[in-house]
């Protein structure tokens, strides 16, 4: 079972979080809760890419733009690399002589 928790509950965990920052974080997509019809919740997920962005706002000081970018391209390359570990579950899943060829080709390349 996921556990979920309230906007006061993230702040209190968050602690250099406050309302006014959570709420600019949801309205510019950099963190996404569930709604529900009793609120909206967040995530163990979400807390942790809340520490991620008080890191990059404060210990950095990157501003709202900087701060997107950054994890835009944070979020690309944990993108890439789900696709990387299921294209090396594929390959697993192939004979052995042609995974010997493929591994070979990457050598190569």
């Amino acid at each position: 079972m996921t556990e979920l928790f309230t906007d006061d509950e993230v702040i209190m965990i968050v602690t250099r979080l406050n309302r006014q920052q959570l709420g600019r974080y949801v309205e510019a997509d950099l963190v996404r809760p569930l709604s529900a019809e009793e609120g909206i919740f967040f995530r163990k997920v979400d807390i942790a890419r809340l520490e991620l962005l008080c890191d990059l706002a404060q210990d950095l000081d990157l501003d709202e733009g900087a701060v997107g970018i950054v994890i835009s391209l944070v979020d690309q390359l944990h993108g890439a690399r789900r696709e990387l570990v299921m294209l090396t579950e594929v390959i697993q899943t192939l004979p052995t002589d042609l995974q010997s060829r493929i591994g070979a080709a990457l050598q190569q390349a």
